[in-house]
């Protein structure tokens, strides 16, 4: 999986920000499975999603690159995922980075406010390793094949 032509061979940092290591986990098998070449990072919540952004804490421009992609998890303890999306678009710095919430809920209200917030895609987290596999496979394919991102 390539962003451009430029980059033929530089791998997509993804930063999956998710409270749940098994929901962690699974992403990143899935990731394999489909033998997608990424460079796919965990934060727990959405305090520690804001500091890798920022290189705050224990994040630095050397552990931390620019996302290419952010998976979002909605419910998170410390800072959830609606109040890290609103910092993510207010921030003239990472406003562009496509987020993806991937998430349990099935709300439409969390659907409705995640749209209003700036989110790119609302996908509602697969109980089955083969739908993950089906999931991660259509978000490199769309996000890192058809689409054309800024840099």
């Amino acid at each position: 999986m390539t962003i451009s032509k430029d980059s033929l061979y530089k791998p997509v940092v993804i930063l999956m920000a998710d409270d749940d290591e098994d929901d962690r986990m699974l992403t990143r098998d899935a990731f394999i499975e489909n033998r997608l070449l990424n460079d796919l990072r965990f934060v727990r919540n959405g305090e520690e999603l804001m500091d890798y952004l920022n290189h705050k804490g224990d994040f630095n421009h050397g552990n931390a690159p620019k996302p290419d992609l952010i998976l979002l998890d909605l419910n998170m303890p410390r800072k959830d995922g609606r109040e890290a999306l609103k910092e993510i678009r207010m921030n003239p710095k990472f406003k562009r980075i496509p987020v993806i919430i991937l998430t349990t809920s099935k709300s439409e209200d969390d659907i409705t406010k995640s749209y209003e917030l700036g989110v790119n895609s609302f996908i509602t987290k697969p109980v089955t390793f083969g739908d993950m596999v089906r999931i991660t496979k259509s978000i490199g394919n769309y996000w890192f094949e058809i689409v054309s991102l800024p840099d």
